[in-house]
């Protein structure tokens, strides 16, 4: 008696990985990357409702990423000003959809988010989600307020995961979402805190801070690349009554909106000298965004809003989505940056 094949829901090819890249420390598996938090942990709870990851990214092979990235995670469990909670069955769907219009909403050309770094903390997501996403390159993206908060997450991967496991930790002292100047500790963060990784550290620079001196702090102390950039701080307000639209009054601007910012950051940072690798994001969606970036100056790029968000109407193109998407990917696997 023959056995039916299991069938692929994911709809995706079965392809070989690209040949790994290094930037510096950190060995990457092509040039492209995801982007902090809009695939959650790397894996989702729930197929229905995949709390946390754009509902795109299951049609997309997420191994063939150079690396994907996590939400930031903090010691402690945070709600920020949204929720912990990653299973919400489908009748309760019209309460989680009123907590997403509170912390993220689509505006011109782009997204406004304030989620706040909620997140299931670090030690739940090492013990419930990072084993689950073995096949994945992993960046691990850690958020704090001190350098000793900054140095026991670096303790916490360095007992949890191997050296050479993951590609990289991720510091993020730069959210605006959580209300709170980075500038008074990120010298201290990456002082105390770098030394003491046994994964390379990639720092994500905000274009409301002055990059050019983190930049230069980070080369000062061990970083081995940079994120550029970060979401920009912007403001919307309801036009009927005045209100801001997020719960949080400011939020993160993404997607189309900032990308000539991104560039602009990261053309700056090689006019400065900066030596440093770069990963760059802000509005990157199709391989001449790439190219862009690329030229500016760019060693990889990362898809975030622009990629992965759409419409609640739209999602119901997803698969169409990740065929863009997959197909960027075998576009960037075989394409060479020019030298510098």
């Amino acid at each position: 008696m023959s056995v039916a094949p299991e069938r692929n829901l994911r709809l995706v090819r079965d392809e070989p990985l690209a040949p790994a890249v290094r930037l510096g420390d950190i060995h990457l598996r092509n040039r492209l990357v995801t982007s902090s938090s809009l695939l959650g942990y790397g894996v989702a709870n729930a197929k229905l409702i995949p709390y946390g990851m754009s509902p795109i990214s299951q049609f997309v092979p997420l191994e063939r990423f150079g690396a994907v990235t996590t939400r930031t995670l903090t010691v402690e469990p945070r709600e920020g000003h949204f929720t912990t909670r990653d299973q919400w069955p489908l009748h309760e769907l019209p309460a989680l959809l009123k907590r997403y219009g509170q912390a993220l909403r689509q505006v011109d050309g782009g997204w406004l988010n304030a989620f706040g770094w909620c997140n299931v903390g670090l030690d739940a997501y090492l013990r419930d989600y990072y084993p689950r996403t073995g096949g994945q390159n992993t960046i691990i993206s850690v958020g704090g307020f001190s350098a000793e908060e900054f140095v026991t997450l670096v303790d916490k991967i360095n007992d949890a995961v191997p050296a050479g496991d993951i590609a990289a930790v991720e510091f993020n002292v730069s959210c605006h979402n959580v209300n709170f100047d980075f500038n008074a500790i990120i010298e201290s963060v990456l002082a105390e805190a770098v030394p003491r990784s046994a994964h390379p550290v990639i720092l994500k620079l905000s274009p409301d801070y002055d990059y050019l001196a983190h930049a230069r702090l980070a080369a000062k102390h061990g970083v081995s690349a940079l994120t550029a950039i970060n979401t920009v701080k912007g403001l919307r307000l309801d036009p009927e009554t005045g209100e801001p639209l997020l719960k949080n009054r400011f939020g993160g601007l993404s997607g189309r909106a900032i990308k000539p910012i991104g560039l602009r950051v990261v053309a700056e940072l090689r006019d400065a000298g900066v030596k440093l690798p770069i990963i760059a994001t802000g509005g990157i969606r199709t391989f001449d965004d790439c190219r862009e970036y690329f030229w500016a100056g760019a060693d990889a790029v990362s898809l975030g809003s622009a990629t992965w968000f759409a419409s609640y109407p739209g999602y119901a193109l997803s698969p169409f989505y990740a065929a863009r998407v997959r197909n960027l990917l075998r576009r960037i696997e075989s394409y060479h940056p020019p030298t510098r």
